[in-house]
């Protein structure tokens, strides 16, 4: 049995518990970092197959703006390489099908374009309205924390192709279906991140970059770095935290002494560990209110990459069948052509209940299905995990929000309780749900600490990090014109605007010409009115005088 005191111990050793020790570490804290698991990396995992190399079935990709994720790839001497999107993305939706390059998709009908460009135009407005670090504080926060993702996505759409578009991107995301999302917690999401093309796209996105050997190799060089204070296979169970020293005992019956202690698993999994005193009751609702996402992630192996001679770049977005999005995998030279396929939320949860080899074998015919080639019913390897089986995550990429959760509870992500601290990627501001919100996510709880023992001031607890020099973002090529554009809805309001006009002007023309005239004299005729009882009603209705004189000459 173990009894040692430290400065801090930091429970789990994901990105965000390792920056967090190593952040301490570097302002002269002992830390010690207990992780459940038998490895380092946490929700990244990179398997070393010896036929297929190095394998990422966690969290792989770096994009722009992912800054502090670059800052540590170029501290621990990392690689990164860019994914190849040239050649044709495929989209497979129930209303049609199609391949485009860019991220314009082939709708030959211009509502569809139009309802799509309002989607992305109209949600990523709102999302500059949701502050990232107090996203309750929106002005429309109740309202929208009121209703769903889905709900929204059926309020504002017209076509079903956009409606399909729209549903895919979400389940990519969240690996969650749109109806258990909170709208108001998918705003601030997309706000962390940059908007809907910065987290949708593959150029100058979310996707853009890979870690070559794998992603995995971050959170190993981070716990070469600390040395001997990270103990692996080690769940901690117990946590007293009340006074001015804080006594952590793992699974193994080893009991810690420390000043603070920072968590940084995954909200749902903190009911896991008993708080003595508990926790408070928000934390304890917010806890059991945020499940995490539902995804097995897949890569297929193959002989050659003959999509490319297809002019196919192995990209591919399905509304419908077993993989919502796949990617091509292959590594950099043509090594191990590859397809990596997400199976998500409600589909990954239905495909959990079968076999390995039935996932693979419908992935195969999927890919068949959409890239309308044969050849890939024909793969050589084939790897997966399922991340909704891991008892130390319960699920990927990161907690979901329903309905009502962000702005009752949301207050509590990041508010330490007494001597105990919080990271995570659900806890970030910047990035919030990806390696780079759970660097700083991690960072952010060790500066809250310092602060705390005075070494540090205020203003550097959450700093802004400073951009790559060699990964400069780009600017998300946004136009005047897809600024602009109507939607359906405008389109239609100026339809029927035109038309009331025209009727308007016609009736003032019939009005005022000879058959104008016609039908006065008529109507003078049919109720044997007078000149001087025309005269009354022509001021009565208003009538022009010349308009009168004009009809008394019939």
């Amino acid at each position: 049995m173990e009894d040692k005191n430290y400065d801090t111990i930091i429970i789990g050793a994901g990105l965000s518990g390792l920056c967090a020790a190593r952040q301490l570490q570097k302002n002269g804290e002992g830390v010690l970092v207990l992780e459940a698991r038998d490895r380092v990396g946490g929700r990244t995992y990179t398997m070393k197959d010896a036929e297929h190399g190095s394998i990422d079935l966690g969290g792989a990709y770096v994009g722009p703006t992912q800054n502090r994720i670059y800052r540590l790839c170029k501290e621990l001497d990392l690689e990164l390489y860019t994914v190849d999107e040239k050649d044709y993305t495929v989209m497979d939706l129930k209303s049609c099908w199609g391949k485009f390059k860019g991220s314009v998709p082939p709708f030959w009908n211009p509502f569809k374009l139009l309802d799509l460009n309002h989607f992305i135009r109209t949600f990523d407005i709102m999302a500059k309205q949701v502050p990232p670090d107090a996203p309750w504080t929106a002005r429309k926060a109740k309202q929208w924390d009121s209703i769903t993702v889905a709900q929204f996505i059926d309020q504002i759409l017209w076509t079903r192709s956009a409606k399909e578009v729209a549903d895919i991107l979400m389940k990519s995301v969240f690996c969650a279906e749109s109806t258990e999302i909170s709208l108001l917690s998918a705003l601030w999401y997309f706000n962390c991140g940059g908007g809907i093309l910065r987290l949708g796209s593959v150029t100058n996105g979310a996707q853009e970059k890979k870690v070559m050997g794998g992603t995995q190799q971050i959170s190993e060089g981070l716990a070469r770095l600390l040395g001997d204070c990270v103990k692996l296979s080690t769940p901690v169970v117990y946590v007293k935290y009340d006074g001015n020293i804080a006594t952590v005992r793992d699974a193994h019956g080893n009991v810690y002494q420390t000043r603070y202690v920072i968590s940084s698993v995954p909200q749902p999994l903190l009911n896991r560990i008993e708080f003595d005193p508990p926790l408070p009751w928000e934390r304890i609702q917010l806890m059991q209110k945020m499940p995490m996402g539902s995804i097995i992630k897949t890569v297929m192996f193959y002989k050659t990459q003959f999509w490319r001679k297809l002019d196919l770049n192995g990209i591919a977005m399905s509304s419908d069948g077993v993989c919502a999005y796949c990617i091509d995998d292959t590594k950099p030279n043509g090594k191990h052509p590859a397809i990596m396929g997400f199976i998500l939320a409600d589909r990954a949860r239905k495909m959990a209940c079968t076999t390995p080899e039935d996932r693979k074998q419908a992935l195969c015919a999927h890919f068949a299905w959409v890239f309308d080639c044969d050849d890939f019913l024909h793969p050589i390897g084939y790897r997966e995990y399922n991340w909704m089986a891991d008892q130390y995550s319960g699920g990927c990429y990161t907690s979901v929000m329903p309905p009502k959760v962000l702005t009752q509870y949301g207050r509590c992500l990041r508010e330490p309780v007494g001597r105990v601290y919080f990271a995570g990627t659900e806890t970030a501001t910047v990035w919030a749900g990806y390696m780079d919100g759970a660097v700083q996510a991690g960072e952010r709880a060790a500066n809250q600490i310092l602060y705390a023992d005075g070494k540090i001031s205020s203003y550097e607890v959450d700093r802004v990090e400073l951009e790559s020099v060699d990964y400069p973002a780009q600017p998300i090529p946004f136009s005047y014109i897809e600024y602009y554009l109507p939607s359906n809805t405008a389109l239609l309001r100026f339809g029927i605007a035109i038309g009331l006009g025209f009727i308007g002007i016609s009736t003032y023309v019939f009005f005022f010409s000879w058959k104008g005239a016609l039908f006065w004299k008529w109507f003078q005729w049919q109720y044997n009115l007078d000149e001087k009882d025309m005269w009354k009603l022509s001021k009565y209705f208003r009538i022009p005088s010349r308009f009168y004189r004009h009809v008394s000459k019939f």
